[in-house]
């Protein structure tokens, strides 16, 4: 497995990829792997000549007062990680490179990166989008791996791709959840034991309101007030958002439909926690 941390080396080593007629997967991280991840690495090991991964704390899309410094990092284990799932190169660039002195382009979306996230972390999107658009330039893939964990992202990645023409293709991963039912994130360590215990109450929201659009209730109000009523339960849950939005535009709707999201946001203790349910998916029996 090779590691690159150069920009011009990356790039170099994906075009030469590219005349050789190999195909290639690239799965942008910020590191701290978990098996979320890995799942996105195992697709494009499946689908794919050769498999890259980026590991890259991107500083432009963390707000003022959000945890830049203090995101976890462990360089050593995730390249381990990597090698084990037979990945063909790990790029890990450095921000003065990226951003070097005098560096002011930045993409900006709206449609899909307006509301939600979009609201509560003003100028976030606009930080992923420019990065992302700078890891296709560097890393030339023919498709891009993403979580559905981070729902607005992606539709904010595929929203950038289709209006920019760029020559690839976005693939979403399901989401990878603990054993309990918790979205698996990087910010999971954040949790003590009983905010972690607390943290369940969101996937457990998201799934009732899916029960009743199961048992025929659509009207976006009453599927949200069941989510609500049992987030509410837990005291150390702080809700920042809840909604029912098209996957696509992530614009709220009044009438829910199958594939439609109900999407969450809390902040549990330091963490900040995101997670969504596709209506009309069947949740697991834990």
């Amino acid at each position: 497995m090779k590691i690159i941390r150069d920009l011009q080396e990356m790039q170099a080593y994906a075009l030469q990829a590219r005349a050789e007629g190999k195909s290639a997967g690239l799965v942008p991280t910020m590191g701290y792997l978990h098996e979320g991840h890995l799942s996105l690495v195992q697709l494009s090991r499946r689908d794919d000549d050769l498999t890259f991964v980026s590991i890259f704390v991107n500083p432009i899309q963390f707000v003022p007062g959000e945890d830049l410094e203090a995101y976890p990092r462990d360089e050593a284990r995730d390249c381990m990680l990597l090698e084990k799932e037979g990945v063909d190169a790990v790029f890990i660039p450095k921000p003065e490179d990226v951003y070097p002195k005098g560096h002011c382009t930045r993409i900006s979306l709206e449609g899909p990166a307006l509301g939600w996230c979009g609201d509560a972390r003003p100028g976030h999107f606009t930080g992923v989008a420019t990065i992302c658009t700078m890891l296709f330039n560097l890393c030339q893939p023919h498709r891009a791996y993403f979580g559905q964990k981070d729902a607005q992202q992606v539709a904010v990645i595929k929203r950038l791709v289709d209006d920019l023409h760029l020559p690839l293709e976005i693939i979403v991963g399901s989401i990878v959840r603990e054993a309990d039912g918790l979205a698996m994130s990087s910010r999971n360590v954040y949790l003590q034991d009983n905010e972690r215990k607390a943290a369940l109450v969101l996937s457990r929201g998201l799934w009732a309101a899916e029960r009743d659009f199961e048992a025929g209730e659509t009207q976006s109000m009453r599927l949200l007030k069941t989510a609500r009523d049992l987030w509410a339960q837990e005291t150390l849950v702080e809700g920042e958002y809840a909604g029912i939005v098209n996957s696509a535009t992530m614009k709220s709707v009044e009438r829910a439909q199958p594939g439609d999201l109900i999407l969450v946001a809390a902040r549990v203790g330091r963490a900040r926690l995101i997670d969504n349910w596709r209506l009309g998916d069947q949740p697991p029996d834990l």
